[in-house]
């Protein structure tokens, strides 16, 4: 057996163990192996990473802002020269195809690519006064040390989501990825090392939620959190983010629903769909999490969809021709199991899958066969709690009106997506869908420039684009008077 590698805590440019002694086993969704070891951070460690966050920030916001993006085109090029070992290393930390894996590290070097574009674009304004011999001058500057939390799902690229506009503002960072799939977010301080990021700027620190994470936020040093995760978690940080009126970015929960009208191309729709809820094993925000089909093409619709379901070969993500790995724990696995007896209870019928997968080659594991449930209506819990995961419900409707109100009867409002040929009906949608991202006649997947908005308790404050960018700014007002 090979020798487990174990990480340390990345703080002001330098790997250092944690004083508890302690770590935490990251485990191989797939064969259930010891991959890594990683530190179990305490609250003392937190606060050193702030403090040397907030110490670099100092110097790093000096630095011409086209400087600074020099320095990041370095480290976006690293990670491309890495591709390959990150892209691995993430499917042994969390279990996505290593074609996916591949896709996941490109977009944290376009990520961070973008950002460095928008180094030459941070403008203010200059207003006229009221009073004569005065100009007003509005300066966008940067917060100062901010605080990443990261997701599971797609834990690199989220890293590098953050890290490019934070940095290319003028803040620090302090990233905190979770335990399950801490380990290529980690590589990123090898990365900032090579390329010569000045110690503070990135610190990168694994650990406990409730203990290192709480202190992480309620720091007087935090002038602004940026979170990706579950709406529960995100409801914790903005509560105590709230004692010192810290900045919070939250990109929460969702559950998106795919409406297929009855004009819709046929096809296209059924392909969409089944990317968009199991794709990553349906561990997206954005996933095809309910599903509305017109009666009018449902039969012919679900025929498609259930073939194209039933074909979709699990295994081994390392695989070229797998379609679907495991999910990430055994916890999220049992959740799976759950929701589908509480369907069947309810009256849900399996139109394929609905239980864990089981033969040889999934004795070591998390798996779960791809699902579609049927016959369900509304009122089921599988229509409104998000499964995060490769269980789709289905159902029929018969008018805009019905299916745009079942679409917003939901307490999240992060991604919608509609299938359509009619504008009239785009448009009706654009004006009543409750959902701060909509696609048209495409499944999931939101591009740089773009903005990544959640309505309801899919968070707030949203990312990418220049609106996203803003999140890192502060605006700071001058009052110039000058002598006639």
């Amino acid at each position: 057996m090979s020798e487990v590698k174990e990480y340390k805590l990345f703080i002001d440019g330098e790997w250092v163990a944690s004083e508890s002694g302690e770590t935490i086993d990251v485990v191989n969704p797939t064969t259930e192996e010891l991959v890594a070891r990683v530190q179990n951070g305490t609250v003392e460690e937190a606060q050193r990473a702030l403090e040397a966050a907030e110490k670099a920030q100092k110097q790093w916001k000096l630095l011409p802002a086209r400087k600074r993006a020099e320095i990041m085109y370095q480290f976006a090029a690293e990670i491309k020269a890495n591709s390959e070992e990150l892209a691995k290393l993430l499917v042994q930390e969390q279990g996505k195809l290593l074609k996916v894996a591949r896709g996941e590290v490109a977009v944290t070097a376009s990520f961070i690519e973008y950002a460095c574009e928008g180094a030459r674009r941070i403008e203010g304004d200059i207003i006229p006064s009221d009073e004569p011999n005065e100009q007003i001058w509005i300066q966008k500057v940067p917060r100062g040390v901010v605080v990443a939390i990261t997701a599971w799902n797609f834990p690199l690229a989220l890293a590098g989501r953050k890290l490019g506009p934070a940095l290319i503002a003028g803040n620090t960072i302090v990233i905190k990825p979770t335990s399950e799939t801490p380990l290529a977010t980690l590589e990123l301080g090898n990365i900032a090392q090579k390329v010569g990021i000045p110690a503070g700027v990135i610190n990168i620190l694994t650990g406990p939620g409730r203990a290192m994470g709480t202190a992480l936020v309620e720091s007087p040093i935090t002038k602004m959190v940026t979170m990706t995760g579950s709406t529960p978690v995100g409801q914790q940080i903005a509560r105590a983010a709230a004692q010192n009126l810290t900045h919070v970015q939250l990109e929460l929960g969702g559950k998106a629903p795919f409406i297929v009208f009855e004009d819709a191309d046929i096809d296209s729709a059924v392909a969409a769909a089944l990317h968009s809820r199991f794709d990553n094993c349906g561990q997206v925000c954005t996933c095809n999490e309910r599903m509305y089909v017109h009666e009018e093409i449902y039969d012919v619709f679900m025929e498609k969809f259930i073939a194209k379901t039933k074909a979709i070969k699990v295994g081994d993500p390392m695989l070229e021709d797998t379609d679907m790995g495991p999910k990430v724990n055994k916890s999220e696995l049992d959740h799976m199991a759950h929701l589908v007896e509480v369907s069947l209870k309810e009256g849900a019928v399996v139109a394929t899958g609905g239980k864990k997968l089981e033969g040889v080659q999934f004795e070591k594991g998390y798996w779960f066969e791809p699902t579609v449930l049927t016959n369900v209506t509304q009122d089921m819990t599988i229509v409104h709690e998000e499964s995060f995961g490769p269980i789709l419900p289905v159902l029929k409707f018969n008018s805009f009106d019905e299916v745009i109100g079942y679409a917003n009867d939901c307490e999240y409002g992060l991604a919608a997506m509609v299938f359509t040929n009619n504008m009239n009906t785009i448009m009706k949608c654009n004006d009543q869908l409750e959902y701060g991202e909509i696609y048209v006649n495409r499944g999931h997947g939101e591009q740089h420039q773009g903005f990544h908005n959640g309505y309801k308790l899919s968070g707030s404050g949203g990312e990418d684009g220049k609106y996203g960018f803003e999140q890192y700014l502060e605006k700071k007002t001058f009052y110039l008077r000058h002598t006639p």
